[in-house]
């Protein structure tokens, strides 16, 4: 019996238009234009006479019917990609990743040219910003976030969780720290989402809460890491981030004393597992950073 199958290009149009709700996010997928999708989606419709998507004033969503029709033409996609994929004796394809940017910058930039040496073929895409890719639209195929403990991202895996020690710039020190509360003489640096300085000076048990300096100027973290590679402040920073100033010898640390606010974690899209390249890079950046979870 002859299967009903439309335009296999128009159904990857529809497919990836209903994921990101977005022409243009479906066009940027599948490396296409704006009007291609859009030609494929509106021939779809009049093919089945049904409107799958309803225009908004800012930007479009999926009908009822377009709805239902992408809940049962997406597993049959993923379950021919990784058929496919299964077939393939080495992992190729594209790996969206979606990273806050300190991670992203400090950590994992230095390492994707080691993960590029082992698997050329799978390109890593990497995007680096404060908000969490929405992955249930499919805009990154893995996010990773800072999680403190208060919060939680179900499924997610815990990354590294190194804990933060201060940390400057040789040239800022005028001359070797002898106790801790040699530091109040340094400005000291401030991210805009921790209040780590107080905590800090508790666990040191020299400096009481009222002589901690209470600046009002806060900047990204990942500003502050600049900052004090620049001899401008004492900064309270998690090890892993700055293991490469500290290597390098742009940043030392100042003393023993530490401890965890949380740690980086990877969020994982929804069976975004069963594509092998996403598995293979997962499982190398598990690897790479595996020193950082419960270190020191």
């Amino acid at each position: 019996m002859k299967r009903q199958l439309p335009p296999l290009n128009a159904l990857r149009a529809f497919e990836a238009a209903g994921r990101h709700q977005s022409f243009s996010r479906a066009a940027e997928e599948l490396d296409v234009s704006h009007s291609s999708i859009s030609r494929h989606v509106r021939g779809l419709e009049d093919r089945m006479g049904v409107q799958l998507f309803r225009d908004l004033p800012r930007g479009l969503e999926l009908s009822e019917y377009g709805a239902a029709y992408l809940a049962q033409v997406s597993p049959a996609f993923d379950a021919i990609a990784s058929a496919t994929e299964n077939l393939v004796e080495f992992p190729q394809g594209t790996v969206w990743v979606n990273s806050e940017t300190l991670f992203a910058t400090k950590l994992l930039v230095p390492l994707l040219k080691n993960f590029s040496a082992l698997q050329p073929e799978i390109e890593i895409r990497l995007e680096a910003s404060r908000h969490l890719a929405n992955l249930a639209r499919y805009e990154a195929d893995l996010a990773i976030r800072f999680v403190r403990p208060e919060n939680h991202y179900p499924g997610s895996e815990l990354i590294s969780d190194a804990p933060l020690h201060p940390y400057a710039a040789p040239s800022l020190l005028r001359a070797p720290l002898t106790s801790t509360r040699d530091m109040l003489s340094y400005p000291l640096l401030r991210d805009r989402t921790s209040g780590t300085w107080d905590v800090w000076f508790a666990l040191t048990g020299e400096v009481a809460p009222e002589e901690v300096p209470q600046s009002t100027w806060r900047m990204s973290s990942a500003l502050a890491v600049e900052a004090a590679i620049s001899g401008q402040g004492i900064l309270l920073v998690s090890d892993e981030v700055v293991a490469g100033e500290v290597a390098a010898g742009r940043l030392v640390r100042l003393s023993e004393v530490g401890f965890r606010e949380g740690g980086y974690h990877l969020v994982l899209g929804e069976s975004v597992l069963r594509r092998k390249a996403v598995r293979v890079f997962r499982d190398w950046l598990m690897a790479e950073t595996a020193q950082w979870r419960d270190a020191g």
